[in-house]
């Protein structure tokens, strides 16, 4: 299946394959860690050189789940871009992409660690949104209930399939979500990583994407 429902906070949410949130009584789409322009900004740092196609993967990810749920509202859930420079410097073709995927749509910028300035694209810029029983923020917070959140591109090794593969996951308990990152080449932190750990209660999943989303205890 391409995607995984779970309850939080007396909703049903879906986590999608793709590492898109749905949820569907909204029609509310939900990615975080687009990390829009990183090649960029590795180039312009003289870091170590990426592909230069990290942008127009992850837009053209972003669309094709667009064009399958129809959302509303989209959020973006922190760390849209990589850094301010990227907001700002962003290549014409990936801006008009953008603004296209936006229109007709409430289109709403979580500030995150590596973008805490607005984007000047269009759409609502906030620290966090509140919305039913749910908060949606970029970092989890100890003690928060009904959060979805990002910032710390969950990843999870297991053997599938007879191989050790290590894929972008969810993180879901009683209490929170906190999403995969969405974007092209963001690399991702263990599910047993302390900080992670300290988060997700007992009851915790990882909802690993890829070719299908599943469903695995996060401490198997």
């Amino acid at each position: 299946m391409n995607e995984h429902p779970f309850p939080l906070a007396g909703t049903v949410l879906t986590a999608r394959a793709s590492g898109a949130l749905w949820w569907e009584a909204e029609r509310l789409l939900a990615v975080s860690d687009l990390h829009l322009g990183k090649a960029d900004r590795l180039a312009r740092r003289a870091g170590a050189l990426l592909p230069p196609y990290d942008t127009h993967e992850t837009l053209t990810r972003l669309a094709a789940e667009i064009e399958a749920l129809a959302p509303r509202t989209v959020i973006c859930l922190g760390d849209s871009f990589d850094d301010d420079d990227a907001a700002r410097d962003l290549p014409e073709p990936a801006t008009d992409r953008l603004t296209a995927l936006m229109a007709g749509r409430r289109w709403i910028w979580i500030s995150g660690n590596h973008d805490p300035a607005p984007p000047d694209l269009g759409g609502t810029a906030l620290a966090e949104l509140a919305l039913g029983p749910l908060r949606f923020r970029h970092i989890a917070e100890r003690e928060a209930e009904g959060e979805v959140s990002g910032h710390y591109h969950p990843k999870m090794r297991r053997r599938l399939g007879g191989q050790s593969v290590a894929r972008p996951c969810f993180l879901v308990d009683c209490r929170r979500a906190i999403l995969p990152a969405f974007g092209a080449y963001t690399g991702g932190l263990a599910t047993h990583a302390p900080v992670l750990d300290a988060l997700m209660g007992a009851d915790a999943l990882a909802i690993l994407t890829g070719p299908k989303a599943l469903a695995l205890p996060m401490r198997a």
